[in-house]
């Protein structure tokens, strides 16, 4: 695959996995000191590894959400789990069940500030009970 398909392969990944509301908004973002990384992110992360056939979508999410917990990457945490559960089928339980895991090996401290930026996420998308 030459670079140019796997730019487009990249972006249809991407699309799918972040909505295409996510990334109009980042397109019209675009300038000439974020344009390099986002070609490498489209043609590296997205293309190369998203559409790998070992793993399905849903555990790349998984992994992905949890890994944010792991490094403290809260925007991008943010991010991921708007996007699972927006575009990626996932429910408010699906998220809890990742952060209660990452918690034992992750720590508490990580934890407990991903319940809350999930929180912020489930209440924004009018999905957080009681």
């Amino acid at each position: 695959m030459d670079d140019q398909q796997r730019r487009d392969a990249g972006m249809a990944q991407r699309r799918k996995v972040l909505g295409d509301a996510w990334v109009d908004k980042s397109a019209a973002n675009l300038n000439s000191f974020n344009a390099d990384f986002i070609d490498l992110i489209t043609r590296h992360a997205w293309a190369d590894i998203w559409t790998r056939p070992h793993f399905d979508e849903r555990t790349r999410r998984i992994l992905v959400i949890g890994s944010l917990v792991a490094l403290c990457q809260w925007d991008e945490f943010r991010l991921h789990v708007r996007a699972a559960l927006t575009e990626g089928g996932f429910t408010p339980d699906d998220i809890k069940e990742i952060v209660l895991q990452q918690a034992i090996y992750c720590g508490v401290p990580a934890a407990n500030h991903a319940v809350k930026e999930a929180s912020a996420v489930l209440s924004e998308l009018g999905l957080l009970k009681g």
